[in-house]
């Protein structure tokens, strides 16, 4: 399950450019100007272009942001990048890498 803004959604691949926003191929992009997502479960694939908090409450294939904090309580098997952020995580498959930010693993 996925909470963007308040709004419950069912996917597996969430994608942010642009401003848009793209679960499993469709444009799901509230009117707000700040975006908070909050994946409760697994999720394959995130790659976000900016927002302000990402939260997966479970394990993670593999993220992508351009900036936000990223948070997973859970495990991530691939990779995780960003820019511009925190993040906050289990066990890593494979790296973390971020420009700014701090990062703290489990």
């Amino acid at each position: 399950m996925i909470n963007i803004n308040g709004k419950t959604i069912f996917g597996k691949s969430i994608s942010i450019n642009n401003n848009k926003i793209i679960i499993d191929g469709k444009d799901v992009t509230p009117d707000s100007k700040e975006i908070s997502i909050k994946v409760e479960g697994n999720i394959e694939k995130l790659s976000v272009d900016a927002c302000n908090q990402v939260t997966v409450t479970g394990d993670v294939g593999k993220i992508n942001t351009m900036s936000g904090d990223v948070d997973v309580t859970g495990n991530v098997t691939g990779n995780i990048e960003t820019m511009s952020g925190d993040v906050n995580c289990g066990n890593v498959g494979g790296k973390i890498k971020t420009m700014t930010g701090d990062i703290r693993t489990k």
